[in-house]
């Protein structure tokens, strides 16, 4: 965790370029704030255009449908940022974006961004990579939405959350399952659909929960339900 007497932007990743003193300099040009579990930070075309570097805590990047149901965009942890977007075209905010926990969060109008970018090269390859990131996560998401059910989704979700276990790798587990409604915002669907896909999963035996951590027992078999084999090439397309 970050101290208020430490240099807040230490483990921002994308800011390494700029070396201790450098960052140490941006720290003291940047806004901080705190937000609590569940605050909203940032409305949807709002006239915001900073862009936010997260020194602690997780946040969420969401849009609405028309009905009202959130569909989860992005999740930012720790040493990440988000914003950059509007930093970077002066154009609405595309998403709004909420505290997941407790955050510590600092802000940089979007000129003195657009300088730093233009003064280090590598910050700019940097955002690039990541700007490249969100439009092929776009593409996934509308490939999914396009081609398989809500069921479908719920269990591509679990797969794209799992990872090898750390102690056996031909494990896989969640080590903290989300919530039913955070799963449903991630798959587009509802949360009634999430808590009878796990169900369904859990009465078939190919995943088991205990506590807070989902082990998938049977991943095989959930890969051929999820629909995420590519049918010309076998390959895994979960991962």
């Amino acid at each position: 965790m970050s101290s208020e007497g430490q240099n807040r932007l230490a483990d921002i990743s994308v800011l390494n370029g700029l070396g201790e003193e450098g960052k140490q300099n941006l720290e003291r040009r940047c806004r901080w704030r705190r937000y609590g579990s569940g605050e909203q930070i940032l409305d949807k075309d709002s006239s915001d255009r900073d862009i936010y570097f997260v020194a602690e805590g997780t946040v969420q990047v969401v849009n609405y449908s028309l009905t009202g149901r959130e569909i989860a965009l992005a999740r930012v942890p720790a040493g990440g940022f988000f914003g950059e977007l509007s930093a970077i075209d002066g154009a609405p905010r595309s998403a709004s974006v909420v505290a997941l926990e407790d955050c510590l969060l600092g802000s940089l109008s979007p000129s003195l961004f657009v300088d730093l970018i233009t003064a280090h090269p590598e910050l700019a390859v940097h955002v690039l990579k990541r700007l490249a990131g969100i439009i092929r996560s776009c593409d996934e998401r509308i490939m999914d939405l396009s081609t398989l059910g809500a069921v479908q989704r719920v269990y591509l979700q679990v797969l794209r959350l799992a990872e090898e276990s750390p102690v056996d790798p031909d494990n896989w587990l969640i080590k903290s399952m989300p919530t039913h409604k955070a799963i449903a915002a991630m798959a587009s669907t509802t949360r009634e659909t999430v808590a009878r896909s796990l169900s369904q999963l859990v009465s078939g035996g190919i995943v088991e929960r205990k506590g807070r951590i989902l082990f998938l027992r049977d991943r095989d078999r959930l890969v051929r339900l999820a629909g995420a084999l590519d049918i010309d090439t076998g390959e895994d397309m979960s991962r």
